[in-house]
C-alpha cells in the first residue's frame, strides 16, 4: 500500500511539473510573437534636433525601445526587437551594423537583412520632424524591408561584435 501512495505522489508531481513547464513555454511563445509596444501603448515620442543624429550612427531611445538610425540619406526609427524570434538587437559600433546575439541575424544601418535566419529586416515606426525635433509615432509598427533589400547596404566598418 505504501508503494502505490509513493508512486501516485511521484506521478502527480511529474504531471504538475509538466503542466508548469508547458505553461511557461506557452507564455514564452506568446511573448515572442506579441508586437513590441512603445511607450503608453502607442504614443508620440519627441526627441532631439535631427542634426544630433550623425550619419552612420544608431542612437538607442530607451523610452520607445527603438533606435534612431541615420543612414546618411534618411533617419529611420527601428524597433529593437529582432523580427526572427524577438531578441533585443544591439547596434555594433565596430561593424556599424545591428547584430542579433541570439541567432546571428545581421542588419545594415537601415535595418535591412544582411545575413542570418531572419525572414525580413528590422521593423520600423513612423518618423517625422515637427517643430525642429524628431518625432517617432509608436502607435503602429510596420514590417521591415523584405530579404534582398539593399538600399543602405555598405561594407562593414570593421569586425563583428560577437562571432557566431
Amino acid at each position: 500500500m505504501a508503494h502505490s501512495t509513493r508512486r501516485e505522489f511521484l506521478r502527480t508531481g511529474w504531471r504538475a511539473g509538466g503542466a508548469l513547464l508547458a505553461a511557461a513555454g506557452g507564455w514564452t511563445f506568446w511573448e515572442s510573437l506579441r508586437p513590441l509596444a512603445g511607450t503608453g501603448g502607442g504614443s508620440k515620442i519627441k526627441l532631439n534636433d535631427p542634426s544630433t543624429y550623425q550619419p552612420g550612427t544608431a542612437t538607442f531611445v530607451p523610452e520607445g525601445r527603438l533606435f534612431i538610425a541615420n543612414t546618411g540619406s534618411s533617419l529611420l526609427a527601428l524597433s529593437q526587437k529582432c523580427p526572427h524570434l524577438g531578441c533585443q538587437v544591439p547596434f555594433c559600433e565596430s561593424s556599424g551594423r545591428f547584430e542579433c546575439p541570439c541567432h546571428g541575424s545581421v542588419f545594415d544601418i537601415g535595418g535591412e537583412r544582411v545575413e542570418g535566419p531572419t525572414p525580413i529586416g528590422m521593423s520600423q515606426y513612423d518618423i517625422s520632424v515637427e517643430g525642429g525635433v524628431v518625432v517617432v509615432d509608436t502607435a503602429r509598427l510596420k514590417p521591415g524591408p523584405p530579404r534582398g533589400s539593399n538600399t543602405f547596404l555598405t561594407p562593414a566598418r570593421g569586425p563583428k561584435c560577437k562571432q557566431h
